[in-house]
């Protein structure tokens, strides 16, 4: 009787984290961007804003709802894809103003330095960033 119990305990064990898993996963879907191809080239010698430190540029060709490439330090970049991460939609993109972006439609703030982070708004996750680097000593590349 007591092997019965516990095969029906360690059953209904299993079954319930299964639905508790199947239920996290559905959420954990919500709110990512998609994934696209964005590889393109700067040219510092023409988007020169992006040799200052604390200027960003948005590129609107590239990426689910365009580009914000952010220059930390001399030699330092970021990219991030300028749609929010909390609504998600090639239409709602971020305003960037320097180190921070700002959703046009939810009003989310997303601070550019480090990882895209939001720091203010309905937004809980951090922007999609792509690669950048050198290709040569004035052309950035993103992809």
């Amino acid at each position: 009787m007591k092997q019965l119990f516990r095969k029906r305990a360690k059953y209904l064990v299993v079954v319930i984290v299964m639905v508790l898993l199947s239920i996290s996963c559905d959420k954990e879907d919500e709110g990512i961007i998609p994934n696209v191809l964005v590889p393109f080239a700067i040219n510092l010698n023409i988007y020169n804003d992006l040799t200052v430190p604390g200027n960003s540029v948005f590129f609107a060709n590239a990426g689910f709802g365009g580009v914000i490439v952010y220059c930390e330090l001399p030699g330092t970049y970021y990219a991030f894809d300028a749609t929010c991460s909390y609504e998600v939609s090639s239409t709602c993109r971020l305003r960037n103003e320097g180190v921070l972006g700002t959703c046009e439609c939810c009003g989310s703030q997303f601070i550019l330095i480090g990882g895209g982070y939001p720091s203010d708004g309905p937004a809980s996750r951090p922007l999609r960033s792509y690669h950048v680097s050198f290709l040569d000593n004035s052309t950035l590349r993103v992809y």
